[in-house]
């Protein structure tokens, strides 16, 4: 029955989400416990699927202090993360591979699964991760079981479920050294009936952010955040073959994150403005900046999921809407006022999105010779956006160099602004299945296969006050917009002709993908696989608001072809269990952010870069050599690079062999947790992390000179924590102490410039994580 089913795997979950790979935890029981995912969307034990999966569980998240994915780097050797500005434009790697992008008509390379609905926007991945049960890092191609936006793999988020009796939790942090955090979060769940249960799970946090701006009017610290939110789980048992969960969130965030800061001597009036600030490169931690970076962000959504026993069969429908709203505000002067010979420039930029998916899939049962998922998909992701940039300029720098502020006699203030408004919607259709055949006892056949149809519109407009097209210098990004007449001979199209009728284009494709696999298991132990996997992620457009007529092409779509080997190993009695794999894929038609040159001036196109490979070996542990003590770490070589770069004209060509950005060649976690206990009152548990990682590139330009300055070198950060727990685990208290060696590192560096409006040098995202901090913790269980 489907009630007793679901409850054995809630228990497998109970004992299985502790001991993974990317962490351990104390278990009470002598037996080890068995890892369980859904990576292939039923439940199965992770050393059973023929797969590289990395999983991470609540008690690592909460032992680390993880807030969200930024900080689950740290415990996944495969995957990285590219901070930004604001969250809409940052974004997963996994084995060296992303995407991106600005453009609102693009979409990741990683797809982000919250409780079997897909998130749409990369930004959406990004929210605070409270009151969950695992996650799991899927890596390589998955698109047959996944869908289009997840060419490069998939994390996939579980939050816990309600249990019988009324439970609940309470936890608290205060994080400290380089600025205060607060967290407050809890659980509660309420037994309705017999045969229904919820769960309602609040959280609040705070940060005052781990860089200064000593600007006028501002003298507080910047790139923290507020944010504060609630979800709420209802699971019905309909009957013993039907079961319905309906999922409702609500989530908001006020973050002043994340301001750049210049990591070297400017020139010239810039020098003068910003005398002061103790230029260290990646060890800066002032800025000097009358516009406060921020985001504003709300999102919130409501899913219903339905599993009705059909004969031996499940069938499953889950039916998603999901709201997205996030408004950016930068300044992109990086100064605190308007000079003479630098101008001023801010950023606004709002945007809307809503996504609709159904998902419609049929499980056979695991116990036959053929097992299969077989399904149909369609979503609905539609985003609209209105950027408005504003610059304030007053001519030339005096000679010699002298700070003459805009608006005092001699320096003439004069103020233009333009404004975009653009947008997408995309419309994507799918049938897939999956199916395992076992030829005998000992091996296995998989195959599985997925069709997509994509439908993608766009439109774009944009109009400046004053009007000021053709002006030379930081004019540029001011015009009467990109018409429907705009051609690559047609500056940006003529508005007469077309009657003010903006930019709006649409393209569809089709495509089939799919994956072949053999599984062999040498012993009950030992299983080893291989499988070729074709992905692919659907056409794009380039629709952001500097869009000129050479931006205004169809992106053809990502198309990668990746094969993998693995032995998964469980030893000594379940006490080691040791996976490698080694993978190899390529993919063409890339798409990414190209460096190219419009009016010749640098700047980045969201198109097909050209084609680029990765391969490696990946390798995860986790040794319980006694109860209570749990060693696991994992460790990656990653060589991703470019095979062929797609120059636009004029622009200097990457050469072949390059570094991917973001793609540390090797990453490696080590984590130790032991609990001792006492026969008292209270036990004690005392656990290290450590994450290493060789350099990685962050500066992908073509200049050779900018790519070496734009190397993150590598580093290592050592977490250390001491508990004091309950022998019943009714309570715990934490102490912990992150980057206990205080090792500063950029989570990406971006160039300022060439010259003229701009500021000449390097600029640096700095992580929470790149300064030593300490922290308690405190959790209650009721």
């Amino acid at each position: 029955m489907i009630r007793q089913f679901l409850m054995s795997s809630a228990a497998l979950f109970a004992v299985a989400a502790a001991p993974a790979f990317a962490q351990a935890a104390a278990e009470t029981s002598d037996e080890p416990a068995e890892i369980v995912v859904t990576a292939q969307k039923r439940t199965e034990k992770l050393q059973d699927i023929p797969l590289a999966v990395t999983v991470v569980g609540a008690d690592a998240l909460s032992r680390q202090a993880v807030l969200n994915l930024e900080n689950a780097q740290y415990l996944v050797p495969s995957l990285n993360f590219r901070k930004s500005g604001t969250t809409i434009n940052q974004s997963l790697y996994i084995r060296g591979v992303g995407t991106a992008t600005f453009s609102v008509a693009g979409e990741p390379s990683i797809s982000t699964v919250l409780d079997g609905v897909v998130l749409a926007r990369a930004g959406e991945a990004f929210s605070d991760l409270v009151d969950i049960e695992r996650i799991e890092v899927l890596r390589g191609p998955q698109g047959t079981l996944f869908g289009k936006n997840a060419s490069a793999g998939v994390v996939s988020i579980t939050t816990k479920r309600p249990g019988d009796v009324l439970a609940g939790y309470v936890d608290a942090g205060w994080l400290f050294g380089n600025g205060n955090e607060y967290r407050v979060r809890g659980s509660l769940d309420l037994p309705l009936t017999e045969t229904v249960r919820a769960r309602l799970t609040g959280f609040y946090g705070s940060y005052e952010g781990n860089i200064f701006n000593d600007a006028p009017g501002v003298n507080r610290r910047v790139n923290g955040y507020e944010r504060y939110g609630v979800r709420g789980l209802i699971e019905a048992d309909l009957s013993d073959t039907a079961k319905l969960t309906i999922i409702a969130d609500y989530r908001q965030a006020n973050d002043d994150c994340c301001a750049e800061v210049i990591g070297d001597q400017p020139a010239g009036v810039a020098a003068l403005a910003l005398a002061g600030i103790n230029f260290q490169g990646d060890k800066t931690r002032t800025i000097r900046q009358n516009l406060i970076t921020r985001t504003e962000e709300k999102s919130y959504g409501i899913s219903a999921q339905l599993d009705l026993e059909v004969g031996s069969h499940t069938l499953t429908s889950i039916t998603a809407w999901r709201k997205y709203d996030n408004n950016e505000i930068r300044d992109g002067d990086w100064m605190h006022l308007a000079l003479a010979g630098q101008a001023q420039l801010h950023d606004v930029g709002p945007q809307t999105g809503s996504t609709f998916s159904q998902e419609l899939r049929l499980t056979s049962p695991s116990d036959q010779a053929f097992t299969y998922v077989i399904g149909a998909f369609y979503s609905r992701a539609d985003t609209d956006r209105t950027f408005t940039r504003t610059v304030v300029r007053c001519g030339a720098a005096p000679s010699p160099a002298a700070i003459l502020t805009c608006g005092s006699p001699g320096a003439v203030a004069e103020t233009v602004s333009g404004t975009a408004t653009f947008g997408s919607v995309f419309d994507n259709y799918a049938l897939f299945g999956q199916g395992t055949y076992a030829v005998s006892d000992n091996l296995r056949a998989i195959v599985g296969l997925r069709f997509t149809k994509d439908d993608l519109s766009v439109f774009h407009s944009r109009v400046a006050t004053p009007n000021i097209a053709g002006l030379p210098g930081i004019q540029r990004n001011f015009d009467a917009g990109v018409f429907a007449t705009s051609s690559n001979g047609a500056n940006n199209g003529d508005a007469t002709a077309t009657n003010g009728v903006p930019f709006r284009a649409s393209t569809d494709a089709t495509n089939l993908s799919g994956k072949v696999g053999l599984q062999y298991d040498f012993s009950d132990d030992v299983m080893g696989y291989g499988s070729y996997t074709r992905g692919y992620k659907g056409p794009a457009y380039n629709i952001f608001f500097n869009l000129n007529p050479t931006g205004t092409n169809v992106i053809a779509p990502e198309i990668a072809d990746s094969f993998e080997v693995g032995l998964k190993n469980t030893l000594f009695g379940g006490k080691l269990t040791l996976n490698l794999a080694a993978f190899y894929a390529q993919y063409r038609n890339f798409q990414a952010n190209n460096p190219d040159l419009v009016a010749g001036v640098p700047v980045t196109r969201f198109t097909n870069a050209g084609d680029v490979s990765t391969r490696g070996v990946e390798m995860d542990f986790l040794l319980r050599p006694v109860k209570d003590l749990n060693i696991a770490g994992g460790l990656t070589y990653t060589d991703a690079k470019v095979d062929r770069f797609n120059a636009p004209p004029g622009a200097t060509v990457i050469p072949a062999g390059t570094p991917l950005a973001f793609a540390p060649k090797w990453k490696g976690t080590l984590g130790i947790d032991y609990r001792y206990r006492t026969n008292m009152a209270v036990d004690f548990t005392l656990a290290g992390n450590v994450s290493t990682q060789s350099s990685q590139l962050s500066l992908f330009d073509g200049n050779p000179a900018l790519r070496t300055a734009g190397v993150i070198r590598p580093y290592s950060l050592v977490d250390l924590q001491f508990g004091i727990v309950d022998k019943d685990d009714k309570f715990r208290l934490t102490f912990l102490v992150k980057n206990l060696f205080d090792q500063s590192f950029p989570a990406q560096i971006t160039n300022s410039g060439l010259g003229g409006n701009q500021l000449i040098g390097l600029r640096y995202l700095i992580p929470r994580e790149a300064d030593r901090y300490f922290g308690i913790q405190g959790r209650v269980n009721f």
